[in-house]
């Protein structure tokens, strides 16, 4: 009887569900040649069985089918936080306090720029992260943005409708007033994409300054008001689980809980913010507290047409 084939799949898809990166990231480093299989470079398109053996950077890695455990942190960024591992110039990054893992890694769902503030995802699943970041997955972001500047319904359509940008049309699903006085004004903008600073530059493109921006909202997970800037807690596992569903995969509960024991860890009584170094903190502007809406556009939304 012949030997049955065993089922093989694509490598970066195996080595981002062992929890080294997203599928993009991996691909890069496939791209770089820092991925061998059985004992050669591989290639963009390659795939691996459980049987083939596997190095990243010189270290071995399985390459069988077992998932590895499911953990999910949300992160309250501060502003003057990078979303990069490392950093040539030493600025503090996103992964500098998170809680250490022996045999995964914390891949961040999506990325904030250094000056934008808010609701930072990270997992050990790396297919979870390519499902979640991929514009086919259509998930919903909503940010709370501070503009300066007046703002005219004509505007405020114009973002809906669609504007142009160097890499395309983009535009917002819903835009809701959030309050404000003076030349400072609050809104709620969701879209579904995660384009490199693409809030900040649907505004822009209406000659508008965006002076605070801050993720709220990564599909169904919001930040709960006790997270405070700096700190982060372990997704609650019903909340794990309905990202998994939306995601369009199986939650499976790790056996093994995190080992968290930090000040980095928030507390449902409410934790104070972790202030950045001093050098840090002077590179940018000091978070202010969004108003409650209020005013004759309070709660109005503005959608497309």
């Amino acid at each position: 009887m012949a030997n049955k084939k065993l089922p093989d799949e694509k490598l970066q898809k195996v080595l981002a569900r062992a929890g080294l990166g997203s599928r993009r990231e991996i691909e890069e480093w496939i791209a770089e040649g820092r991925v061998k299989v059985n004992g050669k470079v591989a290639k963009l398109g390659d795939r691996v069985t459980p049987q083939d053996k596997l190095l990243v950077d010189g270290k071995k890695i399985a390459a069988d089918t077992a998932q590895p455990p499911q953990y999910l942190l949300l992160y309250n960024k501060p502003l003057g936080e990078i979303c990069t591992r490392n950093d040539p110039e030493g600025r503090p990054t996103v992964f500098d306090h998170l809680p250490r893992l022996a045999n995964a890694r914390w891949v961040a769902v999506g990325r904030l720029d250094i000056n934008t503030t808010g609701l930072l995802l990270f997992t050990t699943d790396g297919e979870l992260a390519n499902r979640l970041m991929h514009p086919s997955s259509k998930i919903e972001r909503e940010y709370a943005v501070r503009v300066m500047g007046e703002v005219t319904e004509e505007m405020l359509q114009a973002m809906v409708n669609g504007v142009e940008l160097e890499d395309g049309v983009a535009h917002f699903d819903e835009i809701r007033y959030a309050g404000g006085e003076g030349a400072n004004h609050w809104y709620h903008v969701v879209l579904q994409e995660g384009r490199n600073r693409e809030v900040r530059r649907i505004w822009e493109s209406q000659g508008l300054k965006v002076s605070r921006l801050k993720r709220v909202r990564y599909g169904n997970i919001l930040i709960p008001s006790y997270v405070k800037m700096g700190k982060f807690i372990e997704l609650p596992a019903n909340e794990a689980k309905a990202l998994y569903a939306l995601a369009g995969l199986r939650y499976r509960p790790p056996s093994k809980l995190l080992e968290l024991r930090t000040r980095y860890e928030a507390r449902k009584r409410g934790d104070k913010r972790i202030n950045l170094p001093r050098d840090s903190r002077k590179r940018v502007e000091t978070p202010v507290a969004e108003p409650r809406a209020k005013g004759p556009w309070a709660g109005t939304r503005t959608k497309k047409r």
